[in-house]
């Protein structure tokens, strides 16, 4: 299945990829490099999962600033996407959230003095806060809905994005995720998590009964964000949620997996913890009018590649 539906900008020919090691920078790397495109990954770990993308990162902490000159010059864009990104550790230590704001600051003004005419961050579902409808939409953000530090580190950060547009004439836009999960994937999400325990045939624990959120196969992910890309110059200081637009109950990822896995262990719940919402489904038809966003994996197909991965990749079998 292709993810290159659209046709590229013929602008965008040099593309730096923050976070190029992560789950998404790793995919959205190998999709840059097939479509013959040159890349720069950043991050601050080698990849583990592709030769190709590791033989294209450089390593470096963004959140100290990067001295002009040492890096490559002659990118197009960047897709800024490193960042500590677990909800719940950032309220247990906040210095990660912290971490995120100087990553993007810092390489936002390396585009400034860089003259990097194009900026795409990486924002997330977590900025529209506690929600209790069905396809939440991009106008629904707000400040007072900063449930947690992470929360607040990518308001900020669509925030910063949006001043440097209007300070410094950098074209800017974000997208804001849902619950990525798939290869390149071994972390303590909760489908690697939930992958991981009952493979081994450890309990599950739910935090928040009746927690659901919408999961997006990052594939999906991947071509949502190269739709905007391929449309970035008509939609600069636009937002999009790359979502599916479905809503799953955890405990039905859970139940899912113990299929797919062919085991059982049993199930529990706990009360939600700080900072963590209850419910997100995502509006997704701004993207779809705008730039054509078309997600297409649902989530028992999606959470069965997963496995797929991590059984070969993670676990060795085969």
């Amino acid at each position: 299945m292709s993810l290159n539906d659209h046709q590229a900008n013929p602008n965008i020919r040099t593309i730096l990829v923050t976070g190029s090691s992560g789950t998404i920078g790793t995919a959205l790397c190998e999709s840059i490099l097939n479509r013959g495109l040159n890349l720069v990954g950043i991050d601050k770990v080698p990849n583990r999962w592709s030769p190709a993308v590791q033989s294209k990162t450089i390593i470096r902490d963004l959140t100290q600033p990067i001295p002009a000159g040492t890096l490559p010059g002659g990118v197009d864009l960047i897709v800024h996407l490193a960042a500590n990104a677990r909800v719940y550790l950032s309220v247990k230590n906040p210095q990660l959230a912290i971490e995120n704001v100087h990553q993007t600051l810092n390489i936002l003004e390396f585009a400034r003095q860089a003259s990097i005419p194009r900026f795409l961050f990486a924002s997330s579902r977590e900025v529209y806060g506690i929600q209790t409808n069905s396809f939440v939409g991009e106008t629904q953000a707000r400040i007072d809905g900063a449930e947690s530090p992470y929360t607040a580190s990518k308001v900020s950060g669509e925030a910063f994005g949006t001043a440097y547009r209007h300070s410094y004439g950098i074209a800017t836009a974000a997208i804001r995720y849902s619950n990525v999960y798939g290869k390149f994937d071994d972390s303590e999400r909760v489908v690697p998590s939930f992958i991981r325990q009952i493979h081994k045939e450890q309990p599950l624990t739910i935090y928040g009964a009746g927690k659901t959120y919408d999961f997006t196969f990052v594939d999906d992910a991947v071509r949502g964000t190269l739709a905007v890309i391929d449309h970035f110059d008509s939609v600069v200081g636009e937002t999009f949620n790359l979502a599916t637009g479905r809503g799953n109950k955890i405990l039905d990822v859970a139940q899912i997996l113990q299929s797919i896995l062919g085991k059982n262990p049993p199930i529990s719940f706990a009360e939600n913890r700080p900072g963590e919402l209850m419910y997100y489904v995502a509006d997704i038809s701004k993207a779809r009018r705008l730039v054509g966003y078309d997600p297409r994996i649902a989530l028992e197909d999606g959470l069965t590649l997963a496995v797929e991965w991590y059984k070969k990749c993670v676990n060795g079998e085969g």
